[in-house]
């Protein structure tokens, strides 16, 4: 019997003493997850960069990071925004509501806000059957530059297919040698993982004849280009009623004089 009374008080202790390391456990786990999103300097947390660099400039689990918000009890954004990276990655043509679901984490909601932020990808972002395989098929794209009284400098990058990734307006002025910097025109090449390059720009005074600086800077960028395993496939350079090619003319990979 005194074995019995001693013994029911002891299990009693060891049980509250166990409650109260599992807590402890549960404190720390929890704390280091949070420490790990705080330990990302501020410039460089998703939403903070992409105010600051745009948003090509995010890694596809920072993207993910921004369209879930946050993260759940236990699992922070971060970690959750990698599995669901990884489980996309398997087979990313056929993601679904049970892919998803199957997550730890991914409720109805999650899963139906990633489809949904897929879905409005493909439905307005996506460059999807746009080949450029001549100077004809970017004319069509830069119609709206044709009148401008100012030059437009834009540049159009494409993967290995041909096909258009993005048009982006890199410097709107008079086309010259010090604001044309190689730097400002490759670093969204080199986030799009682009294969080829065509730079466009306009001439206002409707001769698309080049300027020995059109032809310094396109020798220029083709030097800057080889170095980085990136292609340029054309600079053309429109007026209002014509274009000149640099590609079709054997311009490209000529010395200057």
């Amino acid at each position: 019997m005194l074995n019995e009374l001693l013994i029911l008080p002891i299990n009693s202790m060891q049980n509250e003493v166990n409650t109260k390391i599992n807590g402890l456990f549960l404190q720390i786990k929890t704390f280091n997850l949070a420490k790990k999103l705080k330990e990302i300097p501020k410039s460089d947390r998703p939403r903070e960069k992409l105010k600051r660099k745009g948003v090509h400039a995010l890694s596809n689990q920072e993207l993910l990071m921004i369209i879930l918000g946050r993260g759940i009890s236990g699992i922070d954004v971060r970690s959750l925004a990698n599995t669901i990276l990884k489980e996309v990655e398997k087979d990313p043509e056929n993601v679904n509501i049970e892919r998803l679901e199957s997550i730890k984490g991914i409720g109805l909601a999650k899963a139906s806000q990633i489809l949904a932020s897929f879905e409005f990808a493909k439905r307005y972002l996506i460059k999807e059957g746009i080949r450029i395989q001549r100077a004809e098929d970017v004319l069509k794209l830069v119609e709206d530059i044709r009148n401008k009284k100012q030059e437009y400098f834009i540049t159009f990058t494409l993967n290995g297919a041909s096909n258009l990734i993005e048009r982006r307006t890199v410097f709107i002025g008079t086309v010259t040698e010090s604001i044309i910097h190689p730097r400002e025109i490759f670093a969204d090449a080199i986030t799009d993982r682009a294969s080829g390059i065509i730079f466009v720009h306009n001439h206002p005074m409707d001769n698309p004849q080049p300027s020995n600086v059109d032809i310094t800077i396109t020798k220029r960028l083709c030097e800057v280009a080889k170095l980085l395993g990136i292609e340029v496939i054309d600079h053309i350079i429109i007026s209002k009623d014509d274009f000149f090619s640099f590609q079709s003319e054997g311009l490209l990979n000529k010395k200057e004089n």
